[in-house]
């Protein structure tokens, strides 16, 4: 018996020290615990708070045990639940980048705030009689501004002028493929098609690689081309226009309504480009592949529209772009629409102005905004 208790009072005498350490660790971590835990809640999600308190709950169901035992347990499992909290609040949910899109120069220019009688969302508008040359409409029809793919009635009327062989064979070459907006196409390097080809599919399709394509190979170059094109330009009076390149990928591309209401005056005069810029749709092989065109402009297969010219044009700068030269209520008109806001808005403009024309008495008087 003396062996016993002698044996005995030996373990407690070295187990005593160590229950009082692990006592004083429970006790800190507890106090620790404690200070943590609003910030780990504030960061913590709803899911680990339900978690902390389940946890909490299996701990008091060990309190059957040692007081020090059930001590140790609830500060482990609190310390535990801080550590998982705060791991959460370094590790936020992700979220998708919101890009706003970019403004057009319109835009930037406020152009967008000026009024006009029919409300359009072009910020740029000109209506004119192509017979008589009065205005019916206009609308900051001085402002200069990217005009994207309406540059290829510029390069159109180049093509045309200068009678090369419709039937010769280009091929896109890498030098055709942009590299300055990303744009795709269907004409990938080593195609080949007829210049003829090619120009209906800038005009209708408003393709980018057949446009570089005819400005590289008209001779002399690309270099020669646009240079030849802003002679074109001041030749015929349209001194706010300015040309880079024969596609209208570049924003440096510009004009205003007005020189733009000339050129379509003067590329309605040709009956290849009136024929191609409203071709509905188009088809060319490629290959053993077949590949259907549509044309850009939806209101060439509208049988209410009159469309003897039209091309289109979008770039991020430039907003929406449309010009036609279209018949209503028995007059030859040339409409000219520049930086819409929106997919259809350019569409729904001209449909605005089409009804205006029509519903317009004989003795109503042109309308103009304050900055036309």
């Amino acid at each position: 018996m003396r062996l016993r208790t002698v044996h005995r009072h030996a373990v407690n005498r070295f187990f005593r020290p160590m229950g009082r350490a692990l006592t004083s660790v429970a006790l800190v971590a507890a106090l620790i615990a404690a200070l943590l835990a609003p910030a780990a809640q504030a960061g913590g999600s709803q899911k680990t708070l339900s978690k902390k308190q389940s946890q909490s709950a299996t701990g008091n169901k060990g309190n059957r045990g040692s007081t020090k035992a059930t001590a140790t347990r609830k500060a482990a499992a609190h310390a535990g639940v801080v550590r998982a909290s705060a791991k959460t609040a370094r590790m936020p949910a992700r979220r998708v980048a919101f890009v706003p899109a970019r403004p057009s120069f319109g835009q930037i220019a406020g152009l967008h705030g000026v009024s006009d009688p029919l409300a359009l969302r072009s910020s740029v508008a000109l209506v004119v009689d192509q017979d008589t040359q009065e205005v019916l409409f206009s609308k900051n029809d001085h402002a200069v501004l990217p005009i994207a793919s309406l540059t290829k009635l510029m390069t159109g009327l180049l093509i045309s002028q200068a009678k090369l062989p419709m039937d010769e064979l280009l091929t896109i070459t890498q030098d055709d493929v942009d590299m300055e907006k990303g744009s795709r196409s269907r004409l990938t390097v080593g195609t080949t098609l007829t210049r003829g080809a090619m120009l209906h599919l800038a005009l209708m399709a408003s393709e980018n690689r057949a446009a570089h394509a005819l400005g590289r190979t008209y001779p002399g170059g690309i270099a020669a081309f646009v240079a030849q094109m802003n002679a074109q330009a001041r030749w015929l009076g349209m001194t706010d226009t300015h040309y880079a390149e024969p596609t209208g990928l570049s924003s440096r591309n510009q004009s205003s309504a007005r020189d733009l209401a000339t050129l379509v005056n003067v590329t309605h005069a040709d009956p290849l480009l009136r024929e191609l810029s409203t071709s509905p749709d188009y088809e060319v092989a490629v290959g053993r592949k077949t590949l259907q065109y549509n044309n850009t402009n939806r209101l060439v297969k509208n049988p209410t529209w009159d469309i003897g010219l039209q091309k289109t044009g979008y770039i991020s700068e430039a907003g929406r772009c449309l010009v036609m030269q279209a018949q209503v209520a028995g007059r030859k008109l040339i409409m000219v629409f520049l930086d819409s806001a929106g997919k259809f808005s350019r569409i729904a403009d001209a449909e605005r102005v089409r009804h205006w024309i029509e519903s317009m008495p004989s003795s109503m008087a042109p309308a103009r905004n304050s900055s036309g």
